[in-house]
């Protein structure tokens, strides 16, 4: 399966997992990585809050992530008046990380498995938070 599949295939996953809780909503966004405007992968959202989830899926030790991108997903949920999130899929578990528990590197930021698991939610945790 392509990197890229994969990816898809998370975000799908997300998708189902936010719509099965019975009380929010989401949509994936399709081309997301390809449009000229800042857009993230999923939007999920419930009667109280909005969030905007760039999606990324891990086989190695560490996922990196460019200024562009993060500055892309900030943008975006300032104007949509969303959060800001970033999820990891490493293997089968979700984590999902705010854009201040990030480890800033010299070319943008990294998420170890270790990072993600001590500073992250769960997904059940961040659909009740």
């Amino acid at each position: 399966m392509s990197r890229k599949s994969k990816g898809i295939n998370a975000e799908r996953e997300l998708v189902h997992l936010f719509w099965n809780t019975n009380e929010w909503s989401a949509i994936r966004v399709a081309g997301s990585g390809s449009s000229p405007f800042p857009c993230p992968d999923v939007l999920a959202g419930n009667r109280i809050r909005k969030l905007a989830v760039e999606c990324k899926t891990v086989n190695a030790k560490n996922k990196y992530l460019t200024d562009e991108d993060i500055n892309q997903l900030n943008k975006f949920s300032a104007i949509f008046g969303a959060e800001p999130w970033i999820g990891v899929k490493f293997k089968s578990d979700w984590f999902f990380l705010s854009l201040d528990d990030l480890k800033k590197t010299e070319r943008g930021y990294s998420i170890s498995k270790s990072l993600a698991k001590n500073k992250g939610l769960l997904f059940d945790e961040l659909v009740e938070k």
